[in-house]
């Protein structure tokens, strides 16, 4: 993809819309969704990375209450022809087919590699990668699982959305407070798994959010970085690639 000139490509993460009430998040929604009206004017492209909701599951004819004022924001940026990009988070896995048939919007369970003039960027939400973090991993496959999926529908939404909003507030399924705190360098499990993608192919640019941390590390002799998105929970910071460099804004 080559940016036109003037024209920029933006990136956000972690929201959690919804957490640790609806009412509590609203603040943060509207915030939002005036970022999201604040860009459009020189958006080239829009990459949202994860836990925008706090939790979501699609049922084959429901979805969650709410979210109206940020579902509405992103059809009409969607509808104006502006590219939107979603990356499913650890708090958002089932999604399937909703955001692509009503708002236009792909939406990928998996890293996936970019190009925006001639840089190459890797792009994910950032659970599950890297060494360690076992345990998670292996919810993970039980979580998104065709048999635990089709066990959870058939619930009733109701159920099915008290006990996912629990889980989620209460014990941030599977992360929490220690996201909020850098490890160091060598202790990072993201910077790490940047490092070995690095050992078979160049990118310029790792980006991914999960961490609720703005980063910005130099890695291969500062010929790429890595970059973590932070939150729009506590620090509000988003990405912006201008054609030749990222870095990282907040949003006032």
């Amino acid at each position: 993809m080559h940016i036109p000139t003037g024209k920029k490509i933006y990136f956000a993460s972690d929201n959690h819309l919804g957490a640790p009430t609806p009412e509590a998040s609203r603040p943060r929604e509207k915030k939002f969704v005036a970022w999201l009206d604040h860009i459009k004017k020189d958006a080239a492209a829009i990459f949202i990375l994860g836990d925008l909701f706090d939790f979501w599951f699609e049922y084959k004819t429901v979805v969650p209450k709410g979210f109206t004022r940020t579902l509405g924001k992103l059809a009409e940026l969607s509808d104006a022809g502006i590219p939107i990009h979603y990356f499913v988070g650890n708090h958002d896995l089932w999604m399937n087919g909703y955001f692509e048939e009503e708002l236009g919007i792909p939406v990928y369970h998996k890293p996936k590699e970019f190009v925006f003039n001639n840089k190459t960027f890797f792009i994910g939400h950032g659970d599950g990668l890297g060494p360690g973090d076992k345990g998670y991993k292996r919810l993970k496959k039980v979580l998104t699982s065709s048999v635990f999926k089709w066990l959870f529908k058939w619930g009733h939404p109701d159920i099915g959305m008290q006990v996912a909003h629990y889980l989620s507030v209460k014990n941030k399924m599977i992360s929490g407070d220690d996201d909020a705190i850098f490890l160091g360098e060598e202790n990072e499990w993201l910077v790490q798994y940047c490092k070995r993608k690095l050992e078979t192919k160049h990118r310029d640019f790792f980006v991914f959010g999960h961490r609720h941390l703005p980063l910005d590390i130099h890695l291969n002799n500062n010929t790429s970085h890595y970059i973590n998105l932070g939150d729009w929970i506590t620090y509000y910071t988003y990405g912006v690639f201008d054609g030749e460099q990222l870095h990282l804004e907040k949003f006032e």
